[in-house]
């Protein structure tokens, strides 16, 4: 009589065999995916419901009756026009300057013969965990006659250590020969790095890009201390404003009515959400080209220390 093989913990789809342990991770994954997207959900379905609508259920899935009232209420304001116009400037000169200082020193600290590298390792490294703090930042910036002015938000961050170390790793996992072959050659060290690694460092390049433009994007607390002129102020700092506006309703104007101040505090809740929309919308747009070379650019460059 012959023994009966068993079949390994799996169910077999086909001639394809699923294992136990996949299943496992799809549904935590699926739940985890989940839990990140009904916040956002919930912010869009907001930013859309009436004022009457949200009161009588604050918890809303569909609208029954959408309206972009909010956002009409948001854009009304020519304040946030002054907003995009100077995050948009803080993008466009901050990033250049974080990727060529970013890329030249993580090519610097990847050479084997560079000399005094672990030191200059070491001193950026403590910059992660210290930092001079605001005082001396301010002093820094005012002696250099930047206050006030859309250079003081650029040249505050010039490189973050982390996105550094990441881009050094990936540098470092590029083969050397390529570098040798070139020097052979007669090819300098410029011509190396701009010719030879940077082609082929497209998925951190993109990475990198990615993290600087949201940073710069999301800049507050730099423009918070350095500017004084409303006509520069970034977007984040301009959307608080409009928000702390709508909910500064006197109760005397609205008659002493409960229900009607009730009323615009829950159209002050639609703005707030409404301000996260527009925030997060510009960076939600540029991410999807640039997904296929974020993972690969983040796995590659975590990998060889």
């Amino acid at each position: 009589m012959k023994k009966k093989i068993k079949e390994p913990v799996s169910s077999i789809v086909g001639e394809k065999k699923v294992d136990g342990t996949l299943i496992v991770s799809y549904t935590l994954l699926t739940l985890f995916a989940i839990i990140i997207i009904v916040p956002f959900f919930n912010v869009l379905v907001i930013s859309i419901t009436s004022e009457g609508e949200y009161v009588r259920s604050p918890f809303v899935l569909f609208p029954a009756e959408p309206t972009f009232d909010s956002y009409r209420a948001l854009f009304a304001d020519g304040r946030i026009w002054i907003g995009y116009r100077t995050t948009l400037t803080i993008l466009l000169l901050g990033l250049p300057v974080n990727m060529l200082l970013t890329v030249c020193t993580a090519y610097a600290l990847s050479k084997a013969d560079f000399p005094g590298k672990k030191i200059f390792m070491l001193y950026a490294l403590f910059t992660m965990f210290f930092s001079g703090g605001i005082i001396p930042l301010y002093l820094l910036i005012k002696s250099l006659a930047l206050t006030n002015s859309i250079w003081s938000v650029v040249m505050a961050s010039g490189i973050n250590t982390f996105y550094l170390i990441i881009m050094r790793n990936y540098f470092l996992s590029l083969p050397k020969e390529l570098t040798e072959s070139a020097k052979i050659d007669g090819a300098n060290e410029w011509a190396i790095l701009f010719r030879i690694i940077l082609p082929l460092s497209t998925p951190i390049l993109a990475t990198i890009t990615l993290f600087y433009a949201v940073d710069r994007w999301n800049e507050w607390f730099n423009a918070m201390i350095f500017i004084r002129d409303m006509e520069k102020t970034p977007l984040q700092l301009v959307l608080r404003s409009i928000v702390i506006d709508a909910q500064m309703i006197d109760p005397s104007v609205l008659g002493g009515s409960s229900a009607a101040s009730e009323s615009m505090t829950r159209f002050a809740t639609g703005m707030k959400m409404a301000a996260v929309v527009v925030t997060m919308a510009p960076i939600m747009v540029v991410y999807p080209f640039l997904q296929k070379y974020f993972v690969k650019g983040v796995l590659v460059g975590a990998i060889k220390t």
